[in-house]
């Protein structure tokens, strides 16, 4: 039964991934792009939903390499339907960030880990030379601005890190803590990074690019 039903989560989240592309004209648009934008072997790809799709990483890292390959709403399982172009273009580095959306969704914390092993395993196979950095979710702030899918989940967050870190370390990727750096002491997002309670405002991008920044050169 336990089987089974990992099944059916697993084929759930594949058809919120298909109605998604299929419903959300920006998401079509933006996957669409990506298919026809090539990957190179001195690539450094951003993997991720709208917290990657709202960073301008190139600029942020000073790297012509550097591609942007997020979009606003993505799951792990979008990720896993749209990495084929990714993986043909044998990136040198993917970092990868998911997961808030598949939380408002109602997919558990185990259910995200085992999608993104899923993913990553997909990349060492088929470009066994890119450099793969899983970098946690970040927390959100239902006091700046109610989310509703997401009230009282924050601790979903916590559990999902937590079980990301051991994909990472059982798959042998670089885990980048970046909760911690993100994280106030009641738990939640930090006031001054977010207007929003959720997305990034320009402070936080540095925050991000400071962390990362050892990692791309």
């Amino acid at each position: 039964m336990k089987n089974l039903a990992l099944v059916v989560v697993v084929a759930l989240m594949g058809l919120t991934a298909m109605a998604q592309a299929n419903q959300d004209p920006y998401y079509a648009r933006r996957a669409t792009l990506f298919e026809e934008l090539p990957i190179g072997k001195k690539d450094i790809v951003m993997l991720g939903n709208s917290l990657t799709d709202g960073g301008e990483f190139n600029e942020l890292l000073n790297n012509r390499h550097v591609k942007n390959r997020g979009i606003v709403g993505d799951i792990v399982q979008g990720l896993i339907d749209r990495i084929d172009p990714i993986i043909k273009g044998q990136p040198k580095k993917l970092f990868i960030l998911t997961g808030v959306n598949d939380i408002s969704h109602d997919v558990s914390a185990d259910s995200i880990a085992r999608a993104m092993e899923k993913l990553i395993v997909m990349v060492k196979q088929g470009s066994p030379r890119t450099k793969i950095y899983l970098q946690s979710l970040l927390p959100f702030n239902n006091d700046v601005r109610e989310w509703k899918l997401l009230k009282g989940r924050d601790h979903v967050v916590v559990e999902a890190n937590a079980l990301l870190e051991q994909v990472a370390r059982r798959q042998g990727v670089t885990w980048i803590n970046l909760y911690p750096l993100f994280v106030d002491d009641q738990g939640r997002l930090r006031a001054d990074l977010t207007n929003d309670g959720l997305h990034l405002m320009g402070k936080g991008y540095l925050i991000w690019r400071d962390a990362i920044k050892p990692y791309i050169k």
